[in-house]
């Protein structure tokens, strides 16, 4: 057959084009404007809401949106997550968590990260439409990301953020919202939308009730910027509101936020959604109203348009019917929604969206599968390297013993809002891959990961093969009768068993929908070392697990949510038969899990003996911290924080490890700060590492064995315990972070060091400026040792003489460059005017003349103990406000 010509395909695309924007404008197409794309985006969602009846229009403002057939509107879901990789939905690349992303200090390097997740994005939801998937989390609407100020270590859902500073969560935040957003002048790529909206950080187990209350300097200085940077700079298209209330008011009905300040004075052209339940907590949590009909009435009077929850659609017809609301205030809502879609090109053909030609092979491709190892070297900061112990000889060590219960764990290196890489490093796969031939690696998890908390998390692909297990993941047949019978009706693998509630959607089967179906799982489980493991099956069907033939757990029940659990002890390197069976399932959100715990061993002290180099692997577990979590042990509480002191268990660990005297390296995989006093006193080289994504334990070996000079710096404050933290609960800033806090931190915001050593020469700065002035501000920084390396430019400013309470200091600029030995560069970085600006306690910005110091180095300056060794240094100067 011969080829088509690539002249008479293009031809065909703009005939099949012209046709059907006449067939939308004629009278067989009804004169369905909104399908003529010679209009405007606006022009035609205001045609296609014309034509919706008022229930029709309703339906379209939950996060569950139906097909309005007799217009050919199909069905979307609103609800999907990117993070740091697109979240719940196949195989997807996984950066590293954005507190690890906000690490690195790289804006060029976060707008590549954004674009590789919305390329991925964008190439899963064209694959999902060819085979007519619409369900949760496959759409282009991403609810990401997540600039939340984070005021304080204990809050469980700082590692979603950018870290506790204003100025660099702006930056950052822009960035990955233009990288999610693309750069075609008509279309969007995806939608970002920023949250939570906007003075949101805990408590979880009090966010349905809680009220924020800060005063208006806090309030615009603190909690705004970021949020201000992402619509205005970036345009992002959607924004999220939050679940506590601001000043007495929920924040997703509350009329200053999205009304007065997002609309009118930011000029938001885009959507609001609401947090997933926010509009019901308005009457149960907050109590502001008693009915479900008055709530709808005040989120969509204030400006929320899109409710993840019911409320919406339960509720607004009877707030219309009653006089709460206007049927004018639907319409307005409904066409906020509609542009989005159409904006994202979803009524128009494929030819003319540029981002539907991206291809699903693009996916979890080795190109960004490399990009996430770049991101995760770059996250990773050196916190203390005392006597020069890194980086690492590989010739030296012979017996490595790798302990503590984060080095095997895949939840340490997702964190969470993940998605799940077909490939991934843990930082024991990443130390055995630098070791020569003949040297020993022993693994040990040394401890539970805190005190009376059982570790279970989903049995990883590394522990999980085929029958024969001569391939990785499981061997999974699925049958269309409710017991197994007659022949699968598909046949493929799974390397992980992980469908919990909506966090990971059950794979879309034609063949068995609407019916009642099965499945079977068969294969090898693989034990990385001796002990009692426990096994645990979550589920909501019934089903039967079996080990090497014998029956361990089983469900008779598909009506209840049940976690039920065992313990089997295995011999170290032993393999054994697995076969779960799930029977009788109906739909397409089967609850079925397959967790282990790794066991805890008594052999460590003779292993520290035998052993001439120690990485110990300790921090924290998104099991731990997160999102509103049923999590009450020793030091945590509901997804949050009481202490920030590593878990007793673990901090025993330590000073075991310290106490053999054999060199010890200590690498943190957490998603807050960990006052890590004892490891500071005691053990030669901390890392950190966060949750470092699926090239994490490769990047933490580049790292520890000087393949890769470290170069990230801290994002947030370090303390040395919760005694230097006000209360919680209390949202003023004075105490808090490095711009407010007097007293001596851990590790202060800024800080890393490096192999190499950076030395700074002409600080160029005005020696007066005028209000409204942008400041230019240059200096030259050298690599002045004997390595190549990143250092962060970091620029800081001080108000000498405020006559408002005023930042200690405040970043104000800030650059990552690339070094060779001895080489140089002039760092140039634009100081925004407002930056020379006070609030007022009424919150007007005013300029005083007045003295400021600006200071320009690697890092913030003033600081001692383990931050006094850094291998960089500042230069500062003084300047008038005239």
């Amino acid at each position: 057959m011969r080829k088509p010509n690539l002249f008479h395909v293009f031809g065909g695309l703009v005939v099949s084009a012209i046709l059907i924007n006449m067939l939308a404008c004629s009278d067989a197409g009804q004169k369905m404007r909104f399908r003529d794309t010679s209009l405007s985006f606006e022009e035609r969602a205001t045609d296609l809401v014309s034509r919706m009846t008022l229930d029709e229009k309703i339906s379209q403002m939950g996060h569950m949106a139906p097909a309005i057939e007799r217009l050919g509107v199909p069905s979307y879901c609103w609800w999907s997550e990117a993070l740091h990789g697109v979240a719940y939905l196949k195989a997807a690349t996984v950066f590293p968590q954005a507190i690890g992303l906000a690490a690195t200090w790289d804006q060029p390097l976060m707008l590549r990260v954004a674009t590789v997740i919305s390329d991925e994005g964008r190439a899963k939801y064209h694959e999902d439409l060819r085979h007519d998937d619409r369900r949760i989390f496959h759409g282009i609407t991403f609810w990401s990301p997540n600039i939340n100020i984070f005021r304080d270590p204990r809050w469980g859902r700082g590692m979603e953020t950018y870290g506790e500073d204003p100025f660099l969560t702006a930056r950052l935040g822009v960035q990955f919202v233009r990288g999610m957003q693309g750069d075609d002048p008509k279309y969007l790529k995806t939608v970002a939308t920023p949250k939570h909206y906007a003075v949101h950080s805990g408590p979880e187990p009090e966010r349905h009730r809680f009220n924020a209350v800060v005063g208006q300097r806090d309030f615009l200085e603190t909690y705004l910027p970021a949020f201000r940077a992402t619509v205005v700079e970036a345009g992002a298209f959607s924004v999220m509101g939050a679940y506590n209330s601001f000043r007495d008011q929920p924040c997703c009905a509350n009329p200053t936020l999205l009304t007065d300040i997002l609309r009118n004075e930011w000029g938001f052209q885009g959507y609001v959604v609401s947090d997933c339940g926010a509009i019901q907590d308005i009457y149960e949590g907050h109590a502001k109203v008693k009915t479900g009909p008055e709530a709808a009435a005040l989120a969509v009077a204030a400006g929320c348009d899109l409710n993840c929850g019911l409320v919406f659609q339960n509720d607004l017809r009877k707030a219309v019917d009653t006089g709460l609301l206007g049927a004018d205030q639907i319409d307005t809502a409904v066409r906020r929604l509609f542009l989005a879609r159409m904006k994202l090109g979803m009524f128009d053909p494929d030819s003319l969206v540029p981002f539907a030609s991206i291809p699903f092979s693009d996916n979890d491709s080795p190109e960004h599968r490399e990009l996430a190892l770049e991101a995760a070297r770059k996250s990773i900061v050196l916190l203390k390297n005392e006597g020069g112990l890194l980086p690492l000889d590989r010739t030296r060590y012979r017996n490595v013993l790798v302990l503590g219960p984060q080095a095997f764990s895949l939840d340490c290196l997702l964190g969470n809002y993940y998605g799940m890489p077909s490939a991934y490093s843990t930082v024991l796969d990443g130390i055995r891959g630098k070791l020569p031939e003949g040297a020993q690696v022993t693994y040990r998890t040394g401890c539970a990961i805190a005190e009376d908390f059982p570790n279970f998390e989903c049995v990883p692909p590394k522990a999980l093969f085929a029958p024969g297990g001569e391939s990785a993941g499981l061997k999974v047949e699925y049958f269309a009768s409710a017991d197994l019978s007659g022949q699968p009706v598909r046949t493929g693998s799974e390397e992980l068993i992980g469908y919990e509630r909506h966090h990971r959607p059950w794979p879309l089967i034609p063949e068995l929908q609407n019916t009642v179906y099965s499945a079977r799982w068969t294969g090898r489980l693989l034990a990385p070392q001796e002990g009692t493991y426990g096994l645990r099956v979550n589920s909501k069907q019934v089903y039967r697990l079996f080990i090497d033939g014998q029956p361990v757990l089983s469900s008779d029940s598909a009506e209840v949510y049940t976690v039920n659990s065992t313990s089997l002890d295995f011999a170290a390197g032993s393999t054994h038969e697995l076969r779960l069976e799930m029977l009788a399932a109906e739909g397409n959100d089967p609850y079925l899990s397959l967790y282990w715990s790794l066991p805890v061993q008594s052999d460590v002290d003779a292993l520290l003996k035998n052993s001439d180099l120690v990485v110990l692997c300790l921090g924290l577990s998104p099991k731990l911290e997160g999102e509103e979590m049923d999590v009450k042990v020793p030091g945590f509480l509901g997804g949050d924080r009481t202490s920030i002191d590593l878990p007793a268990p673990q901090e025993a660990l330590l000073e075991k490890a310290a106490a053999s005297r054999k060199p010890v390296v200590l690498v943190l995989l957490n998603g807050s700060a960990l006052a890590v006093n004892r490891a500071d006193k005691l053990l030669p080289a901390i890392v950190e590492a966060w949750y470092p994504g699926e090239e994490g334990g490769r990047a933490v070996a580049d790292v520890l064995f000087g393949d890769c000079n470290p170069g990230g710096r801290l994002p947030v404050t370090f303390f040395k315990s919760t005694d230097q933290l006000p209360p919680f609960e209390d949202y003023d800033m004075q105490g808090r972070t490095y711009r407010y806090f007097k007293g001596d931190p851990l590790y202060p915001f800024g800080h890393g060091l490096s192999y190499t050593t950076f030395a700074y020469s002409g600080l160029e700065a005005p020696a007066e400026i005028k209000a409204g002035d942008t400041v230019t501000v240059s200096v030259e920084v050298k690599n002045t040792g004997s390595r190549a390396g990143d250092e962060v430019v970091q620029l800081y400013l001080t108000d000498l003489v405020a006559s408002a309470p005023a930042p200690v200091r405040a970043l104000v600029g800030f650059q990552r460059v690339s070094l060779a030995p001895g080489e140089s560069c002039r760092v140039k970085l634009d100081v925004a005017p407002e930056a020379f600006g006070i609030i007022s306690d009424n919150g007007e910005r005013a300029y005083e003349p007045g003295e400021f110091e600006i200071t320009a180095g690697g890092k913030q300056p003033g600081f001692k103990g383990s931050a006094d060794a850094a291998t960089t240094s500042t230069l500062s100067a003084r300047l008038k406000l005239l």
